[in-house]
């Protein structure tokens, strides 16, 4: 009998997973899952940046640029006003970051990348926990 590689099991079995996990997630789901994204391709940077592993640095935290690069692709900025030209300057201010990070193999860089995304990822998930509002009933005496 031959034994179950599982560390390829497991990897198949998260592509999968993620892929199902986009498949069915709602817009709003699909901007947390960017962010869970971000923050765990700059822990994994930090990881390969305290083994030496420059290959892995460089890929973890590309991944990284290109995660912040589709949450501000994502912005819609002309409705979305001050606010998402906010985001926009916020979000190229930490691709350049993550691009010096890459450069001196900074971890206090990445620390500050992911310190500046968790509270936009913090009221980005209030937001998905707040009860929705709707409009009164169009009868209701006014």
């Amino acid at each position: 009998m031959v034994a179950p590689n599982i560390p390829k099991a497991l990897k198949q079995y998260q592509q999968v997973s993620a892929q199902t996990g986009v498949a069915y997630a709602s817009p709003h789901r699909l901007i947390q899952m960017l962010m869970e994204g971000a923050f765990e391709r700059i822990a994994t940077a930090k990881g390969c940046i305290q083994r030496h592993d420059i290959p892995g640095k460089g890929e973890q935290i590309g991944k990284a640029i290109d995660i912040v690069g589709g949450l501000r692709d994502g912005l819609n900025l002309d409705a979305g006003g001050e606010l998402a030209a906010n985001l926009d300057d916020l979000y190229d201010f930490m691709q350049r970051r993550l691009l010096e990070a890459n450069l001196r193999s900074d971890t206090a860089i990445l620390d500050e990348v992911a310190d500046l995304l968790r509270p936009v990822k913090e009221g980005w998930d209030a937001i998905g926990n707040s009860p929705k509002v709707t409009a009164p009933p169009t009868d209701a005496p006014a």
